[in-house]
C-alpha cells in the first residue's frame, strides 16, 4: 500500500482511486445483503432534512386524525405551550415555526440584531460563537469577525446574496468567531479545509477565551450561540455530576453575567429529553422537529418568557387566527409560520418525550450495543483511534475516530466542504453501497435509528440496523486500506 509524506498527497491519492473504491463498496454491499428493496431504503440515520424518516403510527394517526377536524391552529400552538411547561415551569414558553433554520433566523433577528427605528445611524451589533461544527447555521448569520474567518462558510450551498450564505447575514450584524481553548484545526479532505477536531476541549480555557473576547468587543456584544449536542466529538464531553456539559454551562453563565442572551442550535437534539436550558442557563433552544423527534418538517423556539415574546409576536402569535387586534399569523415573519399537520405531529411527539422518555433512551441504548460489536470485529488498528459515546439528546450513537491520528498518518478525515463538494467518501460510498448516508465529517460519525431500520411504532429492528452498521464498517475499512492506513 502506499505511503506519504504528507496528509495532502494521501487526499491527491484518494480522488484518483475514488471508481476503485466505490467499486469495491458495491462489492462489499453485495456481500453484505444489501441488495434488492434494501438498497436505497436502508441507512445509518432517520434524522436528516434531506431523507426524514418515516413517521410512527402515533404520530401519522394523530395528524390524520387532527385533519380531519375544525382546530384552530392558536388552540394547538396552546397545548404545545403546556407541555413545555410541564417540564421547564411556566417560565419558559414556546413558538412553533416551520423549519430550524427559520427558528435560527427569527430569533437571532429578534434577539441580536441592532433595532432600525430612530433618528441617527444604527449601531453595529456582534455575537459571539466558539469555533465549531456546522458553523454555516449557528454561525452563519453575521458578517464574520476577526476577517480571516470572512469566507470560511462561503462555498456552502448557495442563497441569494454575493458570495452563498452572505444572503442570510442580518443588517448590521457581526459573528465574532473564538476558536476552543484545546481544539484543532488541522486542514484534511479531498477538498482540503480546516476541520474542527474536539474531543480535547478545555471547557474552563474555552470559557475564558470567550470571556476576554467579550470583554474586546465591549458595549456591541449583543449574545452568545452554540451547538446544543453533548458528545466529545462535538466538543461537549466534559459533563458535570448530573450529565450537563460544562462548556455550555460556562456560556450560559458567562451571557447571565453580561446580561446579553444566550442561544442554543440543537437542531438535532429532543426537546424536553436532551439538553435542558434550566441547567445550561440557556435563553433560548431551538430545534428541527423532523429530525430526533419524528415530527412533520417544522421547527421549535424554546426559551424564557422575556425573550420569547417578542419572537412569538414576530411571528404574530399574540392572538387568535381568525381576526382580533393580535391577529395570529400577520407579523413580520409569517413566512416561517408552520401549518396545521406539522402543529399536530408536534404535539404528539412532545406528549411521547414528556410521557414515555424510556421510549426514546431504549432506542438508544439498544444501537450502543449494535454499534459498538460491530466496530469490535473492524481492524484493529482502526479500532484502537474510536471513541463510541451515545446521545440521549440526540437519540444518536457517536463514532469519532480523531485519535487514528495520535501516532502518525490516521483514518482520512473529510471536511464538510467534501460534503458539499461531492468528494466525501464515505457519504457517497455508502450511497454507492445502496445506504442512506449520515452526518459523518470532520473526523465525527453519528449514527441514529429510523431509516428503514425501525418498525412502523418506532421500534428498533436490530437485524436491518446491524446490517447498515455492517455497511459502514466495511466501507470504513476500504477506504482505510487504499488511504495506506490499514494494512
Amino acid at each position: 500500500m502506499p505511503e506519504f509524506k504528507y496528509k495532502f498527497q494521501m487526499y491527491k491519492h484518494l480522488q484518483a482511486v475514488t471508481p476503485k473504491i466505490y467499486a469495491e463498496a458495491k462489492e462489499a454491499a453485495e456481500s453484505l445483503g444489501i441488495t434488492g428493496d434494501l438498497k436505497g431504503n436502508l441507512g445509518l440515520t432517520g434524522a436528516i432534512s434531506g431523507c426524514p424518516a418515516p413517521m410512527r403510527r402515533n404520530v401519522l394517526e394523530a395528524s390524520e386524525k387532527g385533519a380531519t377536524k375544525v382546530i384552530p391552529l392558536a388552540r394547538l400552538v396552546d397545548e404545545i405551550r403546556e407541555i413545555v411547561k410541564d417540564v421547564y415551569g411556566d417560565g419558559y414558553d414556546v413558538c412553533p415555526v416551520n423549519t430550524c433554520e427559520g427558528a435560527l433566523w427569527v430569533t437571532y433577528d429578534t434577539l441580536f440584531s441592532p433595532p432600525f427605528t430612530g433618528r441617527g445611524d444604527k449601531y453595529r451589533s456582534r455575537y459571539i460563537v466558539p469555533l465549531e461544527k456546522h458553523m454555516h447555521h449557528q454561525g452563519g448569520y453575521g458578517r464574520p469577525y476577526p476577517p480571516k474567518y470572512k469566507e470560511f462558510i462561503s462555498e456552502r450551498g448557495s442563497t441569494a446574496g454575493e458570495f452563498g450564505f452572505s444572503g442570510k447575514r442580518l443588517d448590521n450584524l457581526d459573528v465574532v468567531v473564538v476558536p476552543l481553548a484545546g481544539a484543532e484545526y488541522p486542514n484534511h479532505g479531498i477538498k482540503y479545509w480546516p476541520v474542527p477536531l474536539l474531543t480535547k476541549v478545555d471547557p474552563k480555557g474555552s470559557v475564558d477565551a470567550l470571556a476576554e473576547m467579550a470583554d474586546r468587543v465591549g458595549t456591541e456584544l449583543a449574545g452568545f450561540a452554540s451547538l446544543g449536542y453533548d458528545t466529545p466529538g462535538y466538543g461537549y464531553g466534559a459533563k458535570d455530576e448530573e450529565g450537563t456539559p460544562l462548556l455550555q454551562k460556562g456560556i450560559g453563565a458567562l451571557a447571565r453575567k453580561l446580561n446579553v442572551p444566550y442561544v442554543v442550535d440543537n437542531a438535532w437534539g429532543l426537546p424536553l429529553l436532551g439538553h435542558n436550558p434550566t441547567k445550561t442557563g440557556a435563553t433560548v433552544v431551538v430545534y428541527s422537529m423532523d429530525k430526533a423527534t419524528g415530527a412533520a418538517t417544522s421547527g421549535l423556539i424554546i426559551g424564557e418568557e422575556d425573550v420569547m415574546v417578542n419572537i412569538r409576536r414576530a411571528l404574530g402569535m399574540h392572538g387568535d387566527r381568525y381576526g382580533t387586534t393580535a391577529s395570529y399569523g400577520k407579523a413580520a415573519y409569517v413566512m416561517l409560520d408552520p401549518g396545521k399537520e406539522a402543529l399536530l405531529t408536534q404535539v404528539q411527539v412532545l406528549k411521547d418525550l414528556r410521557d414515555n422518555p424510556g421510549f426514546y433512551t431504549s432506542q438508544v441504548d439498544e444501537l450502543y450495543e449494535i454499534v459498538t460489536s460491530e466496530f469490535k470485529a473492524a481492524h484493529p488498528k482502526l479500532q484502537k483511534g474510536l471513541k463510541i459515546s451515545k446521545s440521549y439528546n440526540s437519540m444518536t450513537v457517536e463514532v469519532n475516530y480523531e485519535d487514528t491520528w495520535k501516532e502518525g498518518m490516521g483514518f482520512p478525515i473529510f471536511s464538510i466542504e467534501d460534503m458539499y463538494a461531492g468528494s466525501h467518501l464515505l457519504q457517497v460510498g455508502l450511497a454507492q453501497m445502496g445506504l442512506i448516508a449520515t452526518i459523518a465529517y470532520d473526523g465525527n460519525i453519528f449514527i441514529s435509528p429510523g431509516q428503514g431500520t425501525c418498525d412502523d411504532d418506532g421500534n428498533l429492528i436490530p437485524e436491518k440496523m446491524r446490517l447498515a452498521v455492517k455497511g459502514l464498517v466495511a466501507l470504513m475499512e476500504i477506504i482505510g486500506k487504499h488511504a495506506g492506513f490499514l494494512s
